[in-house]
């Protein structure tokens, strides 16, 4: 059965890089259908002069579609193009976006501007119910995700200074697309000057990503990117116990002892949201910097380097192993910390805002699990 899906979303990752900003165009398809201190949402308050003044009614959620794909073009998508995703076995729904990489309250945000009343079906469960988080969208506000309200120090109500101006943080509202920290509506992105029409989600059950997503890069142009919407659950091979792995596969003696020196050497340096060294981190940029120092290529973000290598017990943990914490209400099933594991049962880690990187006993509250890094795992993650 066939049905129309014409919005916006965006999609970002480490991986993805939004480079230019091309003149809107207009895009349909059809496709085959087959705990914050604060509260998730704000009361809707009265609009501020910068905010829209008569946002259009969000309409009610749907048919939930779970995001598989981020796919992001150097140029606007167009319909041609459109259908050609649309034609992939597998494509079950897609949605149009804007996105960039923008300033909000001094740091660096992946950012994307969406149509409230389609994308809000591509989002986790608690986020997409939400009938006022959507309307605050439509009307002006930015929502930021979890992520970035609690250890980026975005608070709910806040006003922040982005690229046209001021905007009210209206709700903590994760969007389950793991780079992704905050939305606005398709007006206010454009107004912030976000490309147009550069990013799709594609939603594809029951098909096999990898093969989804060599099949999209076929049909779609040179330097089209595309990568797998937060690649949480470790694949099949992740399951074996490490000491079923190959021969060489972990980090040497050498390797961890480095990595370890690296990490306690930035002791007292402040945690900086996005932040990756050498004086400033975020819990995953401190990862990624102590790793390389030994070496070892780690993905930037927290979701990535949940797949960095096989899962172990906390009971077998190791130092130079990683830790990591599902502490997102808004998408419980999001990995959104990390440490490095010290032994003796303390980690290292970069907190949040306001704090700096610290020694401290592991925390088991929320916590996900223990990853072994692998090397050669960790640098085919994407």
């Amino acid at each position: 059965m066939l049905f129309i899906v014409v919005a916006l979303v965006a999609v970002l990752t480490a991986d993805v890089l939004l480079l230019v900003h091309p003149p809107q165009v207009s895009a349909g398809l059809s496709a085959r259908e087959s705990r914050p201190a604060q509260r998730l949402l704000a009361q809707q308050r009265p609009r501020t002069k910068q905010a829209v003044s008569t946002p259009a009614p969000v309409a009610p959620l749907r048919k939930l579609h779970k995001p598989h794909l981020f796919v992001l073009t150097r140029k606007p998508f167009t319909n041609a193009l459109l259908h050609k995703v649309a034609k992939v076995p597998g494509v079950r729904a897609l949605e149009l976006a804007d996105a960039a990489s923008v300033t909000l309250d001094g740091k660096q945000v992946q950012t994307l501007g969406v149509d409230p009343s389609t994308f809000r079906a591509y989002t986790p469960k608690v986020t997409a119910a939400s009938d006022p988080l959507w309307r605050n969208v439509a009307a002006g506000d930015v929502a930021v995700s979890f992520v970035l309200g609690n250890d980026g120090g975005l608070t709910l109500h806040r006003q922040v200074l982005g690229p046209a101006g001021p905007l009210r943080v209206g709700a903590y509202a994760t969007t389950g697309f793991g780079a992704v920290d905050a939305v606005v509506s398709r007006e206010v992105g454009r107004r912030m000057g976000l490309p147009h029409d550069n990013a799709l989600i594609v939603s594809a059950p029951k098909t096999d990503v990898e093969q989804l997503r060599a099949a999209i890069l076929r049909v779609l142009p040179k330097g089209t990117q595309v990568a797998l919407v937060n690649p949480a659950t470790p694949p099949r091979r992740q399951q074996v116990p490490p000491r079923e792995w190959p021969a060489g596969s972990f980090m040497t003696g050498e390797q961890l002892t480095a990595a370890l020196r690296a990490a306690v050497s930035k002791l007292g340096r402040p945690y900086v949201w996005g932040a990756e060294g050498p004086d400033t981190f975020d819990c995953s940029g401190l990862v990624q910097w102590a790793y390389a120092q030994a070496g070892v290529r780690m993905p930037r973000v927290t979701h990535q380097q949940w797949l960095a290598g096989p899962q172990v017990p906390f009971e077998q943990a190791q130092p130079g192993d990683l830790l990591f914490w599902r502490n997102d209400p808004t998408n419980p099933d999001y990995i959104s910390h990390v440490a490095i594991y010290w032994g003796d049962g303390k980690m290292l880690h970069a907190p949040r805002t306001g704090d700096v990187v610290k020694l401290v006993p592991v925390s088991m509250r929320n916590l996900a699990g223990v990853v072994r890094v692998s090397p050669v795992q960790a640098a085919k993650v994407r």
